[in-house]
């Protein structure tokens, strides 16, 4: 190779050290390598060590891939049994690497078809809703219908919030504590506020749906936003009680139309205890830690949104789109459309939000250790490649996307260490798992040989060089420190103060061996001699 030899220039000192200069250096572990007048440097470019001589006994390890798990693409989701479905392949890949040196491995995602859903209808129930509380008395009835174009299988169930139930977000004082539009001319009477109600949890059986809706009454609190955050995040971390299945698509509709409490918010009310992601549901189904916790922040949201695989839809009015369409960008896998002021449009809302979720596939990654760099590469439905993209949009259910996946270790960590990391589809329960070990070892270091016989009995035999015992010194530990030691080194220093070779060779005894070097040869009893140092002229050596 041309130019600086990034592998000889690094002065290695062990096999271990070489492999890490670069992913191309190489280790020759032969016993007699190189000349006795110099030192023919061991860590080196593959095909100079060849052409030197040490065909044989080169470490030289790469990085290296193996699929765990295997199993085909499903075409379709309902029709077998529901755990059975996949829509990720491979499943389980396991990767081996030399830091530096890249490798990587291909991943196919399908939308597959007729996949069970599982929708909640989380409804903001603040006086304003009124008039959508009319509009969606048949809601039930008429979404399962239009669902069921799209699956066969299909779940629906539903809950509502207003805010928490303390001043300043709610009407608090004892003359508005069964009914808070008290004295409110246009709608006199409505129930308490509270924070989130569960009421119907995920069933096939639309009409209960219906009845629940009947039943609700609207409530009133005092500030302009809602506490709708708060029954987001129960809906998503109370899974038993909502009843989400593990095999099925999680659809949350939050059909709202004002602007959300956030973290932090709580304060005015007195709340400092940030939200702990947990489920907080009493007996009751109510929302019990309403009046504890602060609302919760984007972040927790979207991570626990995540955690348990949920689409959100935003179905809002036309005045916060623009809001709600930016909390979108900042909690993945979230869609927002317009909700008319009366809700009549739910139906065809909520169908064109599913299918622009099932349109598109992003994959996120969990659990990636620092020292790993991860490169991802799409090839979406038309066929092209976009380096740096991990997500396809434009797909029809049942297309097949791939990604290749390029991974690369940037250090080596402690011995023996192992790190697993999730490669999972936003919104799919299907994962990648990915487990990494490291190839930081030479193959030769666990063969060492102490008190070698190679090494004078004095030091210990690894990868063509010995390690001397302490007290013993030289290439092949044969001189011994102590009075005469450093008489020794001082026989390899043109000067006191010098350094040891002039810098440029090892002192083995006292005697310097020169390095070799890519300029010309390297001589003199202390490396002090060169043949390449004198003026140049026109690019030549005393002027040729």
């Amino acid at each position: 190779a041309e130019g600086l030899n990034l592998c000889t220039s690094g002065s290695a000192t062990s096999c271990e050290e070489c492999l890490l200069i670069h992913p191309k250096c190489a280790w020759c572990s032969k016993e007699d390598f190189g000349s006795t007048k110099s030192i023919t440097s061991r860590c080196d470019f593959l095909q100079n060590l060849i052409a030197n001589g040490c065909a044989g006994a080169i470490e030289n390890p790469s990085s290296s891939i193996s699929v765990v798990k295997n199993v085909p693409l499903s075409s379709k989701g309902s029709g077998q049994s529901h755990l059975d479905v996949t829509q990720i392949t491979p499943q389980k890949v396991a990767l081996n690497l030399r830091p530096g040196d890249q490798t990587s491995f291909r991943v196919q995602v399908r939308q597959v078809e007729d996949y069970p859903v599982d929708l909640y209808y989380l409804m903001d129930l603040s006086l304003s809703m009124n008039d959508d509380l009319d509009n969606i008395r048949n809601l039930g009835t008429k979404l399962a219908e239009e669902m069921r174009k799209l699956t066969s299988n299909f779940r629906l169930g539903f809950g509502s919030f207003v805010d928490k139930n303390i001043s300043p977000f709610s009407y608090t004082a004892p003359r508005y504590q069964n009914n808070p539009c008290i004295g409110y001319k246009l709608f006199p009477s409505c129930v308490p506020s509270f924070g989130f109600r569960h009421l119907l949890s995920l069933t096939d059986k639309v009409d209960r749906f219906n009845e629940e809706v009947r039943k609700q009454k609207v409530s009133r609190n005092r500030d302009a936003p809602e506490g709708g955050f708060d029954a987001i995040l129960q809906a998503a971390v109370c899974k038993e009680k909502i009843g989400w299945r593990k095999e099925a698509s999680h659809l949350l509709v939050f059909t709202t139309d004002d602007v959300p409490h956030i973290a932090l918010d709580g304060k005015l009310g007195g709340l400092v205890q940030p939200h702990d992601g947990q489920c907080h549901l009493n007996e009751a189904n109510e929302y019990s830690a309403s009046s504890q916790l602060d609302y919760p922040s984007l972040a927790l949201l979207g991570e626990k949104l995540a955690e348990n695989n949920i689409h959100l839809i935003f179905a809002v009015t036309k005045s916060h789109y623009i809001l709600y369409k930016n909390f979108t960008t900042l909690i993945p896998g979230t869609t927002v459309e317009i909700l008319h002021k009366d809700s009549k449009n739910i139906i065809e809302l909520i169908v064109k939000a599913y299918n622009s979720i099932r349109s598109k596939v992003e994959l996120t990654v969990w659990d990636s250790p620092e020292d790993i760099g991860l490169t991802f590469t799409a090839t979406c439905q038309d066929g092209l490649s976009y380096p740096g993209l991990r997500k396809c949009g434009d797909l029809k259910i049942g297309d097949t996307v791939s990604f290749e996946v390029a991974v690369e270790a940037r250090s080596c960590p402690a011995e023996d260490t192992s790190h697993t990391f999730t490669i999972k589809p936003a919104g799919f329960r299907d994962t990648l798992e990915v487990a990494v070990t490291y190839s930081c070892r030479c193959g030769c270091t666990g063969r060492a040989a102490p008190a070698s016989g190679k090494c004078s009995g004095n030091g210990t035999y690894t990868c063509g060089l010995c390690e001397c015992d302490p007290g013993y010194l030289g290439a092949r530990c044969e001189c011994e420190e102590g009075a005469s030691g450093d008489l020794h080194m001082a026989l390899c220093r043109e000067a006191e103060g010098k350094p040891l070779c002039s810098g440029r060779g090892e002192c083995s005894c006292n005697q310097c061996l020169c390095h070799e070097s890519e300029f010309g040869n390297i001589y003199g009893p202390f490396c002090e001699c060169d043949d390449f140092s004198c003026a140049r002229y026109k690019g030549v050596l005393c002027s040729g």
